[in-house]
Protein backbone atom coordinates (compact mmCIF):
# COMPACT_ATOMS: atom_id res chain seq x y z
CA UNK A 1 0.00 0.00 0.00
CA UNK A 2 2.52 2.32 0.88
CA UNK A 3 4.34 1.87 -2.99
CA UNK A 4 1.28 2.61 -4.62
CA UNK A 5 1.24 6.03 -2.53
CA UNK A 6 4.84 7.17 -4.12
CA UNK A 7 2.91 6.66 -7.50
CA UNK A 8 2.53 10.04 -9.03
CA UNK A 9 0.28 9.91 -12.58
CA UNK A 10 -0.67 13.11 -13.86
CA UNK A 11 -2.51 13.50 -17.32
CA UNK A 12 -1.60 15.32 -20.10
CA UNK A 13 -4.91 17.12 -20.38
CA UNK A 14 -5.73 19.41 -23.66
CA UNK A 15 -6.04 23.12 -23.33
CA UNK A 16 -9.03 23.88 -25.68
CA UNK A 17 -8.83 27.59 -24.93
CA UNK A 18 -5.15 27.89 -25.51
CA UNK A 19 -5.29 26.34 -28.93
CA UNK A 20 -8.26 28.10 -30.06
CA UNK A 21 -6.19 31.29 -28.88
CA UNK A 22 -2.71 30.21 -30.79
CA UNK A 23 -4.72 28.92 -34.29
CA UNK A 24 -6.34 32.71 -34.12
CA UNK A 25 -2.79 34.35 -33.98
CA UNK A 26 -2.03 31.97 -36.90
CA UNK A 27 -4.76 32.69 -39.00
CA UNK A 28 -4.83 36.06 -38.56
CA UNK A 29 -1.39 36.61 -39.71
CA UNK A 30 -2.48 34.34 -42.63
CA UNK A 31 -5.32 36.55 -43.24
CA UNK A 32 -3.27 39.97 -43.02
CA UNK A 33 -0.30 38.35 -44.87
CA UNK A 34 1.27 38.97 -41.73
CA UNK A 35 4.80 37.90 -40.59
CA UNK A 36 5.28 36.03 -37.39
CA UNK A 37 7.53 37.34 -35.54
CA UNK A 38 11.47 36.45 -35.43
CA UNK A 39 11.36 32.92 -34.01
CA UNK A 40 7.92 32.68 -33.73
CA UNK A 41 6.85 29.50 -34.09
CA UNK A 42 2.85 29.40 -35.62
CA UNK A 43 0.54 26.43 -34.70
CA UNK A 44 -0.34 24.26 -37.53
CA UNK A 45 -4.21 22.69 -37.87
CA UNK A 46 -3.17 19.18 -36.53
CA UNK A 47 -1.45 20.48 -33.52
CA UNK A 48 -2.65 21.15 -29.95
CA UNK A 49 -1.59 22.47 -26.53
CA UNK A 50 -1.73 19.84 -23.79
CA UNK A 51 -0.94 20.70 -20.42
CA UNK A 52 0.28 18.89 -16.78
CA UNK A 53 -0.57 20.62 -13.66
CA UNK A 54 1.99 18.92 -11.15
CA UNK A 55 0.51 18.63 -8.04
CA UNK A 56 3.51 17.78 -6.20
CA UNK A 57 6.55 19.71 -7.44
CA UNK A 58 9.81 18.15 -5.49
CA UNK A 59 11.31 14.77 -5.40
CA UNK A 60 9.85 13.50 -8.53
CA UNK A 61 11.64 11.13 -10.89
CA UNK A 62 10.37 9.78 -13.72
CA UNK A 63 9.28 6.42 -14.45
CA UNK A 64 7.04 6.26 -17.72
CA UNK A 65 5.00 7.92 -20.18
CA UNK A 66 1.69 6.10 -20.03
CA UNK A 67 0.65 6.71 -23.86
CA UNK A 68 -2.72 4.69 -25.08
CA UNK A 69 -4.02 5.69 -29.09
CA UNK A 70 -7.54 4.18 -30.14
CA UNK A 71 -6.27 3.82 -33.62
CA UNK A 72 -3.25 3.58 -35.88
CA UNK A 73 -0.95 6.85 -36.21
CA UNK A 74 1.71 9.36 -34.62
CA UNK A 75 1.28 11.48 -32.24
CA UNK A 76 4.75 14.11 -31.71
CA UNK A 77 5.17 15.47 -27.76
CA UNK A 78 7.31 18.35 -27.55
CA UNK A 79 7.68 19.89 -24.24
CA UNK A 80 8.09 23.91 -23.86
CA UNK A 81 9.86 26.07 -21.60
CA UNK A 82 6.92 28.54 -21.81
CA UNK A 83 5.09 30.32 -19.31
CA UNK A 84 2.16 31.68 -21.41
CA UNK A 85 0.22 34.47 -20.19
CA UNK A 86 -3.27 35.32 -21.00
CA UNK A 87 -2.24 37.94 -23.38
CA UNK A 88 -0.93 35.42 -25.83
CA UNK A 89 2.88 35.39 -25.48
CA UNK A 90 3.75 33.94 -28.55
CA UNK A 91 5.49 30.57 -28.63
CA UNK A 92 9.20 30.93 -29.52
CA UNK A 93 11.09 28.03 -31.27
CA UNK A 94 13.79 28.55 -29.14
CA UNK A 95 11.18 27.38 -26.48
CA UNK A 96 10.59 24.11 -27.91
CA UNK A 97 12.41 21.54 -26.07
CA UNK A 98 14.74 18.41 -27.40
CA UNK A 99 14.43 15.58 -27.01
CA UNK A 100 11.25 14.96 -28.22
CA UNK A 101 8.49 11.81 -27.41
CA UNK A 102 7.02 10.15 -30.63
CA UNK A 103 4.37 7.48 -30.22
CA UNK A 104 2.79 5.32 -32.84
CA UNK A 105 0.76 2.42 -32.91
CA UNK A 106 0.78 0.46 -36.21
CA UNK A 107 -2.54 -0.95 -38.21
CA UNK A 108 -3.14 -4.15 -36.19
CA UNK A 109 -0.94 -3.43 -33.47
CA UNK A 110 -2.29 -3.52 -29.53
CA UNK A 111 0.77 -1.51 -27.92
CA UNK A 112 1.72 1.48 -28.65
CA UNK A 113 5.99 2.24 -29.53
CA UNK A 114 8.06 4.98 -28.79
CA UNK A 115 12.06 5.49 -29.36
CA UNK A 116 12.46 4.40 -25.24
CA UNK A 117 15.69 6.28 -25.14
CA UNK A 118 14.35 9.70 -26.33
CA UNK A 119 11.04 9.17 -24.21
CA UNK A 120 13.28 8.63 -21.09
CA UNK A 121 15.56 11.69 -21.61
CA UNK A 122 12.22 13.54 -22.14
CA UNK A 123 10.72 12.65 -19.23
CA UNK A 124 13.54 13.17 -16.75
CA UNK A 125 13.42 16.43 -18.49
CA UNK A 126 9.81 17.08 -17.45
CA UNK A 127 10.83 15.51 -13.88
CA UNK A 128 13.22 18.64 -13.18
CA UNK A 129 11.05 21.20 -14.90
CA UNK A 130 8.84 20.00 -12.19
CA UNK A 131 10.74 21.05 -9.55
CA UNK A 132 9.98 24.47 -10.83
CA UNK A 133 6.51 24.70 -12.20
CA UNK A 134 3.25 23.94 -11.39
CA UNK A 135 2.29 23.74 -14.88
CA UNK A 136 4.05 22.54 -17.98
CA UNK A 137 2.71 23.18 -21.58
CA UNK A 138 3.13 20.40 -24.29
CA UNK A 139 3.10 20.81 -28.42
CA UNK A 140 1.11 17.50 -29.47
CA UNK A 141 1.24 16.87 -32.98
CA UNK A 142 -1.17 14.15 -34.28
CA UNK A 143 -0.43 12.81 -37.85
CA UNK A 144 -2.00 9.26 -39.49
CA UNK A 145 -5.41 10.74 -38.82
CA UNK A 146 -5.31 10.77 -35.31
CA UNK A 147 -7.09 13.18 -32.93
CA UNK A 148 -6.80 14.53 -29.98
CA UNK A 149 -10.08 12.08 -28.94
CA UNK A 150 -8.13 9.23 -29.67
CA UNK A 151 -5.46 10.03 -27.26
CA UNK A 152 -5.33 8.97 -23.53
CA UNK A 153 -1.70 10.39 -22.13
CA UNK A 154 -0.42 10.34 -18.44
CA UNK A 155 3.29 10.67 -17.75
CA UNK A 156 3.83 8.54 -14.31
CA UNK A 157 6.44 9.75 -11.40
CA UNK A 158 7.53 8.29 -8.44
CA UNK A 159 7.30 10.56 -5.57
Amino acid sequence: MAAEAEILELPLVCDEQLTQRMWLRSQSLQQSSGRPQDGERLLHPNEHIYRVDFIRQHQLRFLRWDVRLERPGEVTVTGTSQHWTPDLTPLMKRQLLEPVGIFWKKPGAKEVECNEADAQEFGERVAELAQIRKVMYFLLAFTGGLEPAQLKGSIVFKA
